[in-house]
């Protein structure tokens, strides 16, 4: 019996033995290891917080360990509620691989610090809410794609600008709530399609126009309240018991009646009088004033349609000759226009230019898919159809390849979400994939950037970033303007903005070297150079910040968005999130509007601030005192020892003393308060170049690396380039 009793021992003990081999932790992992990472990098985007009880940084089981707002369905996390914890920092960036998540809950929290919602949410989403928190900028485009989506609550942010004409996916959509955003525009007609909705919050923001584009959903309630609309309440939406439509500028006048052809004529109301009593009129003179009154009635209505009829053939003739003016300038530029086909009745349909089609109606119907097509056109839109359709000259020095949307959309998996890799203040950015194995970057163009969707400004705008030519500038390789859309196509930069090396990095990235840091400062401040005291006129580039910092494989910075300041009045410029609380503020920018070349010179001290510290801009996670980078940091850019604790603590040391004390000198200049106090950015890179020489960094790094500065540092001055009608200052 005894001997049995140690038998079961030993094989209970060989049994526990292979279970802790097989799990040195102890207990059986049962959550998709695929969830279980994304909410590892989830918490520490969320900076680690001690509330999140259960959560840990790397590895761990979130289903089997039951952390705190994580729900699962057998191995699959389906729901994450983290309500009201007082949490901040961001939502992370792999949040899109989670396809089993169907609820996500952030809301009441401190999230974003004036960043945007991230665009890689997931994809299969029921439940989104975001609201009460800080983001800024656009709604993400990933959102708009989300056909399962029945309740989306992003109230009480930051979100500015208009809402993109992309809501015809969200049929299942019956909950929305956007107020209390700085959200402004026109509501889109592809609200229409939300033919599920039955409650919409869009009360306490900016909005424009008229709210006809609602009359006909399935609204059990409604609150515009506190907007900017005008014209009428349609009477469907009166009918709704939980109305509130204060605080907007609606007319006081009738509402216009359904159809302008149903007005009754002058004299009608009398008419069925005549009808019924005037045959039976014995009386000499009643009768003489109802044959009057249907006289003078009669003459006018004859008047009336001679006038019309006069108007109508003269603007005939006046459209004849408008199309006739346009086929000849058509014909004297045929190098640049686009093909043509004749159709039955003889008339040539143009397929690029600004007004589309040369038929009776400017809007003939153009199917593609995707991306949708905006459907804005004012009714004097054909105001403008005597316009060449090619009018530059200069477009003749454009030597970019010019791309049709077909290709594109080939390129991009008909701009699928998964190629999405950032988006900004100008429209959103896809990696492209050609059939030569080309990888290209393809920025689609936001039609607001663009109001009047004008080809020829476009082509225009074109021309002018092909004559930028810099090695620190983000290379354009060729555009795309069909069917109203505009999309430039750039060199691909495999490791991506600088923001997310120095902000996103997960424990597992290698850091960016001090070396690298210097190199980066110095082609960035190269190619601002460039723009500022080479190319004549001066360009400012007004984006200045380190998303827009592209890096190859070789960390050489390649400066995007040069030359499209001029899409963005100065005005959308300030009160887009690049200051909406993102850190990138200039004092005098926040006072009088306006950028100038100092405006990029404190931007690009801020950038230089994020290399030496590793920190934001603006962090709301961090106490009050240090939320503000350049507030923070720039009293303590002359204390040695106050500099050292401010160091990107990743570099753990590995930086030269001077070479450190020489850089935030550097800083100190471009950041200060008084634009006419900050250095030209030739005397920027004079200073770089200066501190990279006397650091004699090449005792201290890898030789190769060394060289590769050393090689920049001695391609400073003369580039020998041109720019077309850009002239440049050679120095």
């Amino acid at each position: 019996m005894a001997k049995e009793r140690g038998n079961g021992v030993v094989v209970t003990g060989v049994l526990l033995a292979c279970i802790l081999a097989g799990d040195p932790g102890g207990v059986g992992g049962i959550t998709d290891e695929t969830d279980a990472s994304s909410l590892n990098i989830l918490f520490t985007s969320l900076n680690s917080p001690s509330q999140l009880t259960g959560w840990v940084p790397s590895g761990g089981d979130p289903c089997g360990d039951s952390w705190l707002g994580v729900t699962c369905t057998g191995s699959a996390v389906t729901a994450i509620k983290l309500s009201g914890l007082e949490l901040a920092g961001t939502p992370g960036y792999n949040l899109a691989s989670m396809s089993s998540l169907a609820e996500l809950d952030m809301s009441n929290n401190n999230l974003g610090g004036g960043d945007p919602i991230p665009y890689n949410l997931p994809p299969n989403l029921q439940s989104l809410n975001f609201g009460g928190n800080q983001f800024g900028a656009n709604i993400p485009y990933s959102i708009f794609q989300m056909v399962t989506l029945k309740y989306l609550n992003l109230a009480h942010n930051q979100l500015q600008g208009n809402l993109s004409d992309m809501f015809g996916s969200l049929s299942n959509l019956t909950t929305m709530d956007l107020s209390f955003n700085q959200l402004t525009g026109e509501l889109p007609q592809s609200f229409n399609n939300l033919s599920s909705l039955t409650t919409l919050y869009l009360e306490n923001n900016q909005f424009t126009g008229q709210i006809d584009v609602l009359a006909n959903l399935p609204l059990q309630d409604l609150n515009v309240a506190n907007n900017l609309f005008t014209g009428w309440i349609p009477d469907r939406l009166k009918k709704i018991n939980n109305l509130r439509t204060d605080g907007n500028s609606w007319s006081s006048s009738p509402a216009p009646p359904p159809s302008p052809y149903r007005s009754p004529p002058p004299g009608q109301k009398s008419n069925p009088g005549q009808q019924s009593d005037g045959s039976n009129q014995s009386s000499g003179g009643g009768g003489g004033n109802n044959f009057n009154i249907g006289a003078g009635t009669t003459a006018g209505i004859i008047i009336s349609i001679l006038v019309i009829g006069g108007i109508i053939a003269f603007f005939f003739m006046r459209k004849k000759l408008r199309k006739s003016s346009r086929e000849n300038v058509l014909k004297k530029d045929q190098p640049f226009a686009p093909h043509a086909s004749d159709d039955a009745k003889g008339m040539k349909t143009i397929q690029t230019s600004s007004t589309d089609t040369v038929t009776f109606s400017p809007l003939a119907p153009i199917t593609l898919k995707p991306p949708p097509i905006e459907r804005h056109k004012s009714l004097g839109e054909d105001d403008f159809s005597n316009k060449p359709v090619v009018k530059k000259d200069n477009t003749t020095a454009i030597a970019v390849t010019v791309y049709s949307v077909a290709d594109l959309q080939i390129a991009t998996d008909s701009f699928n979400i998964d190629n999405l890799v950032g988006e900004g203040l100008f429209g959103r950015v896809y990696k492209a994939q050609f059939s030569d194995g080309k990888v290209m970057a393809v920025k689609k163009i936001n039609s607001s950037a663009l109001p009047h969707q004008s080809s020829d400004d476009f082509i225009e705008l074109v021309s002018n970033i092909s004559n930028l030519h810099h090695p620190n500038l983000s290379e354009l390789v060729g555009y795309c303007s069909e069917y109203r859309q505009h999309l430039l196509v750039y060199e691909y930069y495999k490791n991506g903005p600088l923001h997310d090396l120095l902000h996103l990095s997960d424990e597992y990235s290698k850091p960016l070297s001090w070396t690298a840091r210097i190199k980066i400062a110095l082609g960035t401040a190269r190619a601002l150079e460039y723009l500022h005291e080479v190319c004549s006129p001066s360009l400012v580039h007004k984006n200045f910040k380190s998303s827009n910092i592209l890096l190859d494989v070789d960390l050489n910075p390649h400066l995007s968005d040069c030359g499209l300041e001029s899409l963005v009045p100065d005005a959308e410029f300030q009160a887009s999130d690049q200051n909406m609380a993102s850190g990138y503020d200039p004092p005098e920018v926040s006072m009088s509007g306006q950028y100038t070349l100092k405006s990029d010179v404190y931007n690009f001290g801020i950038v230089m601030l994020e290399l030496l510290t590793g920190r934001k801009p603006f962090d709301s996670s961090r106490p009050r005192p240090e939320q503000s980078l350049v507030q923070w940091a720039t009293p303590q850019l002359h204390d040695i020892d106050a500099l050292d604790r401010m160091v990107d603590p990743v570099l753990k040391g590995l930086y030269p003393a001077k070479s450190l004390s020489r850089f935030a000198d550097v800083i100190a200049l471009c950041v200060q308060p008084e634009p006419e106090f900050r250095p030209p950015m030739s005397e920027v890179v004079q200073a770089l170049v200066r501190l990279v020489q006397r650091a004699n960094m090449s005792k201290r790094m890898v030789g190769g690396e060394m060289q590769e500065t050393s090689r920049a540092d001695e391609h400073v001055t003369r580039p020998d380039v041109s720019c077309g009608h850009i002239t440049f200052l050679l120095h």
